[in-house]
């Protein structure tokens, strides 16, 4: 038996070299490495001559090359002829110019006249004389548009010129002429400090407005002690005004006023008893009617509330009475169409997020505008009323691809002529001629480099722009994340996420695996776009298989498969995860379960991290938790009302990583920095009291001066990929 062999055996982490300086070199190296390998990954359209437009391809190196388009005519060609130009601006400059690195500071291109900007000096170029001057600057002077006040900024005057509205002392007065006939007089009497008015809504005749009246709300804060300023030897202490979930909030509701008899007209407040917000105020052009959109505290009830100008009575013209929630950070979208009497609502009351044209006279719905088992992911810029047609993003849509690809479409309001206008299978971004006449779609995916294609407004091909190329980027060694599909808890669902391998990967080996999670309901989070580098790679070329999915309770799928995060975010998907990762593992036999699966991820991800650990320990056996929310009660309001609901209720506590950390089996660093500003550091440090008393063995990375995401800075991230060198890979890590 040789010696070698001898090593191997009794140190079985030598066979495979994983976690040695030359890993960390390269795993940290990647960025720079891949950097500009790639070319054309985006386009910039100059349009020009109402349907030509030029851009900039970007080539390696640095190089590039300067392109027109004529839409009309379907044909692309080189903007200009490059060294011809190059040559010249040598001559005039007596500079050294390459063709493939025009030193342009400015470029405007118009046909035949190129004005730009080179050595400091404005040049034009004449390519049909092929003739070189001094010019005037290239580019045209913006154009700066005037702000469009809002209603309830300062001073607001009536609509016929005649009044002007204001708060003072915390209540509305009215000022009626100027100068020496100025008269002013107080409107609303009851305003005070902690439940004053704060702006006005004037009806179009003039006659009536709608202030806006607002309670204070809880004055809780966060207080943070630097330990180490840059500016001074002692500690400072600083305080962040931060509501959390239960306390006291703002509260704002609508009063009317009638300037005739300088009195309020009362308003019940029935139907907004317990507003979180009130927004989207509307005056109907004739001055009938004041609408708004009432969304409760809890967020289970979302309404569009009409109130009579006349008798001050209130109508709910939209009511959504939810089971669990309604989306209104990513699925709120209201347009008031008054001509006809009109509004567009987007909800998921079918189970599928979509858009209803509702008669704002008597609430009916009369028609769903999109529909089918797939979502609106948003409305492009607005509906145009005029066409009576609207311009959507959507996910799902079609069903042979990634259900999270966004494509685009346009459909009528009536709910007919709808149609799919980007084409490619990928997650798409469109940019539009001035003209609207036609647009540049450019999709890409994980494992397909981005794709430029000029279309008309209809969705009909022009003329393919740029495909970008990735050959010096393969030429690097990089190789494509993989798309996987499994089935979520359920045995049908499909759950889509993707498997990243180290860059020196051998398929005859076998690595630990390790999850990066981000389970937040307000989105999904797996990428679909593609780009040379993902900061995954770089943990994964320690010797590791890094995966990433979104389980339910995610975002952008069904109603049902969002719902299953609701009063419940501990759950986070994790059935789904790890039926993910184990179908994962028996396709891929190189990813070893062994010796459990490794976690990591930051903010609402650290709390999945320790969640997942605290709650399938034997799953997840090391894990690293930076700044987590790890107890809902200690986070934003915001963000923890609106998917764990309110009031407050024993959900909270029991789902706590804090309540739950004496469950802890395996290995666990926790990372938080002092100057947290968005989840409270304080949240961390109870987990860290929790384990303590629990007797737990765990890291703590407590880092001075760091805000949000401390693992981020390069420090955080040695840190991380040490901690899984050590407990995944069982070798002490050589990142010095």
């Amino acid at each position: 038996m040789s010696r070698a062999f001898l090593l191997i055996l009794f140190f079985p982490s030598l066979a495979f070299a994983q976690g040695t300086a030359a890993d960390y070199q390269r795993a940290m190296g990647l960025r720079d490495e891949y950097a500009n390998t790639t070319t054309t990954l985006t386009i910039t359209p100059n349009w020009y001559a109402s349907n030509r437009l030029w851009f900039r391809e970007q080539l390696t190196g640095g190089r590039g090359r300067f392109v027109s388009v004529d839409a009309e005519i379907q044909k692309s060609d080189p903007a200009f002829d490059h060294k011809q130009l190059a040559a010249a601006l040598a001559k005039e400059a007596n500079k050294k110019v390459d063709a493939e690195k025009l030193p342009f500071d400015a470029i405007v291109i118009d046909g035949a006249t190129i004005l730009f900007k080179a050595f400091d000096k404005n040049w034009k170029y004449d390519t049909a004389k092929d003739t070189l001057t001094s010019a005037r600057e290239p580019t045209a002077a913006a154009q700066v548009r005037p702000r469009r006040p809002r209603p309830g900024d300062g001073s607001t005057r009536s609509p016929d010129g005649k009044f002007a509205a204001f708060v003072k002392d915390d209540n509305v007065w009215i000022r009626e002429g100027e100068g020496a006939d100025r008269k002013e007089w107080q409107l609303s009497q009851e305003g005070k400090a902690e439940d004053g008015y704060r702006s006005v809504y004037w009806s179009p005749d003039s006659k009536k407005i709608v202030a806006i009246r607002r309670t204070k709300g809880g004055d809780r804060v966060i207080t943070y002690v630097e330990s180490s300023p840059k500016d001074q030897l002692q500690p400072k202490t600083t305080t962040l005004p931060y509501l959390k979930p239960g306390d006291p909030i703002p509260q704002s509701k609508p009063h009317l006023f009638d300037l005739a008899t300088k009195m309020e007209i009362p308003v019940a407040d029935r139907l907004f008893p317990n507003p979180w917000d009130i927004s989207y105020e509307h005056w109907t052009p004739d001055s009938k009617r004041f609408l708004f959109l009432y969304n409760q505290r809890g967020h289970t009830v979302m309404r569009v509330i009409a109130i009579d100008a006349d008798t001050g009575q209130t109508t709910a013209i939209v009511n959504e009475e939810c089971k669990t929630f309604f989306d209104y950070s990513a699925k709120l979208y209201l347009h008031y169409l008054d001509a006809k009497n009109e509004l567009v609502w987007m909800s998921e009351r079918s189970g599928w997020n979509h858009l209803y044209l509702i008669d704002s006279l008597t609430g009916k719905v009369k028609n769903a505008i999109t529909k089918g088992e797939w979502a609106v992911r948003g409305v492009e810029q607005r509906v145009d009323a005029e066409k009576r047609e609207v311009l959507i993003r959507a996910v799902g849509v079609k069903p042979e691809e990634d259900p999270y690809h966004v494509h685009f479409a346009r459909v009528k309001l009536d709910g007919s002529d709808f149609k799919v206008i980007t084409e490619g299978d990928g997650s798409h971004s469109i940019q539009w001629s001035p003209n609207r006449r036609y647009f540049v779609d450019t999709y890409s995916r994980v494992d397909l480099p981005p794709v430029h294609v000029l279309r008309k407004a209809d969705g009909s091909k022009v003329v393919e722009l740029a495909t970008a190329d990735i050959t010096p980027l393969k030429k690097k060694g990089w190789k494509p994340i993989e798309r996987f599909v499994a089935k979520g808890r359920d045995g049908t669902t499909d759950i889509h996420g993707v498997i990243v391998r180290p860059t020196n990967f051998d398929p005859k080996k076998t690595y630990p695996v390790i999850e990066n999670i981000y389970a937040g309901p307000q989105d999904h989070f797996v990428p679909k776009k593609f780009q040379p580098y993902f900061r995954y790679l770089q943990m994964a070329d320690l010797g590791f298989i890094v995966v990433q999915c979104d389980g339910m309770g995610t975002n952008w799928r069904s109603k049902a498969f969002h719902d299953v995060c609701w009063k419940n975010l501990a759950d986070a998907g994790f059935p789904d995860r790890i039926a993910w990762i184990k179908a994962a593992a028996a396709k891929h036999p190189e990813m070893d379960l062994s010796k459990g699966v490794g976690i990591y991820g930051g903010s609402a991800g650290g709390q999945n991290a320790l969640g997942g650990m605290l709650s399938h320990p034997d799953f997840y056996t090391v894990g690293v938790a930076d700044c987590g929310c790890h107890d809902n009660r200690m986070d934003k309001v915001w963000w923890n009302e609106l998917w764990m609901s309110w009031p407050v209720g024993p959900h909270y506590a029991a789902q706590s990583n804090t309540t739950n950390a004496h469950k802890l089996k395996g290995k666990l660093m926790l990372a938080v920095g002092e100057m947290d500003k968005n989840v409270d550091p304080a949240s961390t440090l109870q987990v860290v009291n929790a384990l303590e008393k629990a007797d737990k063995d765990f890291d703590l990375l407590y880092m001075t001066g760091a805000g949000h995401g401390s693992l981020g800075s390069p420090y955080g991230q040695r840190r991380q990929m040490d901690f899984f060198v050590r407990h995944l890979l069982r070798v002490e890590p050589r990142s010095k």
